[in-house]
């Protein structure tokens, strides 16, 4: 039982708003999305960063359900996703994980890293070129999400990518919005 007592003081340690982890489907996406800005409310948070804080926790969940690969059951517990959302100083820090393909690792990067390296103008432009050029993708995205996380945080867009076997990595990301 004392894991419950250290699990609440890391918790309280890191700010952790609401955390997450599990299956993801729409339906699971609403209510985490309505905790969170229940949560909100009740600090009092003001409405511009709540709505780049809702914009981005969209981004991020929608990802996790669109994006997420089903891995097979006897690796349950590689399969699931995380979604935390958290306040620092003065900003909020909203992390997510979820598994991915190994061979969808290299491209990722890769668009992660482009992004990051533009400024508010090439993110505007970036965006724009996207919407006029690209269809959606199969799994329903036109590759905009990681864009507009990137517009709406101002800030580069932080990941990482753990080997979990041959086929699987978990994907971790994660954005900071300051309330300024």
């Amino acid at each position: 039982m004392k894991y419950i007592y250290e699990l609440h003081k890391t918790m309280l340690a890191r700010n952790l708003i609401l955390v997450y982890e599990g299956e993801f489907t729409q339906e699971i996406t609403k209510s985490v999305l309505a905790m969170a800005e229940r949560n909100m409310d009740s600090m009092g948070e003001e409405s511009g960063i709540k709505r780049k804080v809702f914009n981005v926790m969209v981004e991020c969940l929608q990802n996790i359900v669109k994006h997420s690969e089903d891995l097979n059951k006897q690796m349950v517990q590689k399969s699931t996703a995380i979604f935390m959302i958290g306040k620092q100083d003065n900003a909020y820090i909203i992390t997510s994980g979820n598994p991915i393909k190994n061979e969808d690792v290299e491209h990722l990067k890769g668009k992660l890293d482009q992004i990051n390296g533009l400024d508010k103008e090439g993110l505007k432009q970036l965006y724009k070129d996207i919407i006029k050029s690209t269809s959606l993708s199969e799994k329903g995205g036109a590759g905009l999400g990681f864009v507009d996380m990137a517009r709406k945080s101002g800030s580069p867009l932080e990941y990482d990518f753990e080997k979990l076997d041959d086929q699987y990595s978990f994907f971790s990301l994660r954005t900071k919005i300051a309330k300024e």
